[in-house]
């Protein structure tokens, strides 16, 4: 728990370390696509695969623009956390041109049918956790007066967007990922193939698959406990939990910009029969996420 815990510092540290070279304006207009990861392992697989690379500070963040499969891109690390990922999402698209968001990582494994390896891209994410926590009454749990038509303690969520607002619907259980960049998902995913091992030595007894469809969820905390993860795929149908993903998809959503996630599991969110595995696989994550999102930026409409 220690280790994980100063794993999960070093990644809000990172992102946001001071620097005397931040600017307000980035001179860069080119339309890019931009990749956000969370913490160092899964910016390093991407950061191995991207050519023509220049780093800029902005608030003390480090943004790398460069070129990916002749594609233009950017990449920065959010830092671990829904507020850290919303607001470096909002920051790429306030200084650069973005075309589109990737969201390349690690995620735990919710979904029974899946394996650590395996590369989820759902094709929705919500925020379980904001949700209703009933009050205990001499009859059970009793949720308020105005939300008394609510069959489950589980309510969806609000988003701020003005322009966007529709007066009978302006909560949002989820938010979906582009059609568009889900079917270039599905070809790529349709004839890639993952690593076992990683380039950590870590090795795995199965081939790991890319799956794109379903459900992610996204929360505040780290998720290691198995009655936990029952519940999110009891009441939800999760197939992986994150802790950035749905943040990322609001963001985009306000902004009227595609957004995709690829996450590759690197745990089982506290299914596992002895101990949380992410130390063990998170390198491997990382890099089967970023082959992933390689084949599928290759495959994304030239300019």
């Amino acid at each position: 728990m220690v280790r994980r815990g100063a794993i999960f510092l070093l990644g809000l540290a990172l992102a946001f370390l001071p620097s005397a070279s931040s600017f307000a304006e980035v001179p860069d207009t080119r339309p890019r696509t931009a990749i956000i990861t969370a913490f160092p392992p899964e910016k390093t697989a991407i950061m191995a695969l991207l050519a023509d690379k220049t780093a800029v500070r902005i608030n003390g963040a480090e943004i790398l623009t460069g070129t990916l499969e002749g594609h233009a891109v950017l990449l920065a690390e959010s830092g671990i956390s829904m507020v850290n990922a919303a607001m470096t999402a909002q920051m790429l698209l306030d200084r650069f041109n973005v075309e589109r968001i990737v969201f390349s990582g690690i995620a735990g494994g919710v979904d029974p049918a899946l394996h650590v390896g395996d590369v989820v891209v759902p094709e929705e994410w919500a925020e379980p956790m904001e949700s209703v926590l009933m009050r205990e009454t001499p009859a059970g749990p009793k949720a308020p007066d105005w939300l008394a038509d609510e069959m489950m303690p589980v309510r969806p969520f609000g988003v701020f967007a003005p322009k966007k607002i529709d007066v009978e619907n302006h909560f949002h259980p989820g938010f979906k990922a582009d059609p568009g960049l889900l079917e270039i998902a599905r070809r790529v995913g349709d004839h890639l193939s993952l690593k076992s091992c990683s380039s950590n030595g870590q090795c795995l007894g199965h081939v790991p698959r890319v799956l794109v469809g379903g459900l992610g969820v996204s929360t505040m905390s780290f998720a290691d406990n198995a009655k936990f993860r029952e519940w999110l795929y009891d009441a939800w149908k999760a197939r992986a939990t994150d802790m950035e993903s749905a943040a990322v998809a609001q963001v985009a959503y306000v902004n009227s910009v595609p957004f995709i996630a690829f996450r590759c599991l690197s745990d089982l969110a506290g299914g596992e029969a002895d101990s949380n595995r992410m130390d063990l696989f998170m390198t491997m994550a990382s890099e089967n996420a970023g082959v992933v999102v390689k084949a599928f930026v290759r495959e994304l409409p030239k300019r």
